[in-house]
């Protein structure tokens, strides 16, 4: 029988369980998607439940197509969702509230006024409501919830462990801690200061455990034996970034999913702000300092290309959209900025909204799609150059995944905008692949970093074709500079 470990990967809107084998191989996976709830415009929620039911389906589905349960469990997951639960029933308390979610915008402009270093200096991050804290704020002042002993609370990786070790175990990880805008990057732990600016008792919040160690055994859950460990856990974006094995300074990768979120590893010590960036936890092995990251978060990027098949109708499956775009040489000067749920990186502005320019009797459906794929480009080189500039580090490439990487128009496209080579994953799917490296690593199945980057092989190599288009990438900015600030 094959030995394998599962990554449980529990997405924006959909789960999947892979099984990857001691060679580093994904081999067999299931895949699940699950409900969006758009309550109020800028709102996003889930249902908690439903995500544990699919999880567990999948799960269950996949050991018994291979016939015997993995070595154990490795979970990554959407960040900054936060759930809030009944410790005495495990019922969630309120639909969980997505990152994408904007109904903390106006709290976030207070805070900016009032508490912008704090936050800054002390979480790596900016207020901003795509973090947790204020969904927290709100879900005990708005959401109906008092927060008291029988409430826990946690992002979705720590709902799934409280779900698959039975309740036994309440407990996250910095990576996950460290996106919450409620834990001390230096300290490594919640901070005492941020959780009574927003009305969160400590005792609701989980144990910070080491990324790479064992959290807990299943416990009770339908199909999945029970006593598999649960042994790594990692935010999505921490994951890619160790399953692409960046795993010294100066090494970065981008990831074009929902959104498209660029981290470059920065070593030991936790580094200066950067205004436009944010700093956060990439890991923590057992025993082991954490590695920080600077990250570049950008809000929309599979998400624009859902909105041309949905939305508009552009297209009838998102893998259409290379082959319509390379049907036009350029966008005809069109630029699409996606800003749907506000502008991420390096912007931070939550009052920016979706906006088209240049449009002309000549646009069509190719122009439209062609802008799309230059915005996800465009917005990746606002982010590597601020951290270039930031970090004083040469990128010698850039590491790239996600569902999105797969087009090679994409791909090129990103090189020649960045002067820099791009390299594609062998699989896209890195993120899952990173949670089963930590899982695997905690139990002894993989012998360090050094021993899964020999698994890796390169993938797809693209060298800079041509000179960075600065004329097209200064037309961008002038219509990010009209799309900001439009709420």
């Amino acid at each position: 029988m094959r030995d394998y470990v599962c990554a449980l990967d529990a997405g924006t809107t959909g789960v999947r369980a892979i099984a990857v084998d001691g060679a580093g191989c994904p081999f067999a996976h299931r895949y699940r998607e699950f409900t969006q709830y758009f309550p109020r415009p800028g709102w996003v929620e889930h249902d908690a439940a439903e995500i544990t039911e699919a999880i567990r389906d999948v799960t269950a589905e996949l050991i018994a197509e291979l016939g015997s349960p993995p070595l154990a469990f490795g979970i990554t997951n959407q960040r900054e969702t936060i759930v809030a639960w009944d410790r005495r029933t495990g019922e969630p308390l309120h639909r969980a509230i997505v990152w994408q979610d904007r109904r903390g915008a106006a709290r976030c402009e207070q805070l900016r006024a009032d508490h912008y270093e704090l936050i800054r200096t002390t979480t790596g991050l900016v207020p901003d409501p795509y973090f947790s804290a204020t969904k927290l704020e709100w879900l005990f002042t708005e959401g109906g919830i008092s927060p008291d002993e029988t409430v826990a609370v946690g992002t979705i990786d720590t709902w799934l462990v409280w779900c698959l070790t039975g309740g036994a175990v309440h407990a996250t990880e910095p990576s996950n801690a460290s996106r919450t805008m409620l834990f001390d990057i230096s300290t490594m732990g919640w901070s005492a200061t941020l959780c009574d600016l927003f009305g969160v008792p400590r005792e609701v919040l989980p144990e910070v455990m080491a990324t790479a160690g064992r959290f807990g055994t299943t416990r009770g859950v339908a199909g999945i034996p029970d006593g598999i460990p649960i042994s790594g856990i990692a935010g999505d974006q921490q994951a890619a970034l160790f399953g692409q094995a960046c795993f010294e300074p100066g090494m970065a990768k981008n990831t074009y999913g929902t959104g498209s979120f660029v981290l470059m590893n920065v070593g030991r010590a936790v580094p200066d702000a950067t205004d436009g960036l944010l700093t956060t936890v990439a890991w923590q092995l057992a025993g082991e300092e954490a590695v920080y990251a600077v990250e570049g978060s950008i809000f929309s990027t599979g998400s624009a290309v859902q909105w041309l098949r949905d939305g508009l109708g552009i297209i009838g499956a998102a893998d259409e959209l290379e082959g319509l775009a390379a049907t036009c040489d350029d966008a005809g000067g069109v630029v699409l900025v996606p800003a749907f749920t506000g502008l991420g990186a390096p912007w931070w502005d939550p009052s920016a909204r979706g906006t088209i320019v240049g449009l002309t009797r000549g646009t069509g459906r190719a122009q439209l799609a062609r802008a799309v794929i230059d915005a996800m480009v465009f917005q990746t080189r606002d982010v590597i150059d601020a951290m270039v500039a930031s970090t004083d580090r040469t990128l010698t490439e850039l590491r790239v995944d996600g569902g999105a990487a797969v087009m090679d128009l994409l791909c090129q496209a990103q090189a020649d905008q960045l002067a820099t080579p791009v390299v594609r994953a062998v699989d896209v799917e890195t993120t899952a692949l990173g949670a089963a490296f930590l899982a695997g690593l905690a139990e002894g199945f993989w012998d360090g970093p050094a021993g899964i980057s020999a698994l890796l092989g390169e993938g797809t190599r693209f060298e800079p074709a041509t000179a960075p288009d600065d004329e097209a990438f200064a037309r961008w900015h002038r219509a990010v500079q009209r799309a900001r600030a439009f709420a």
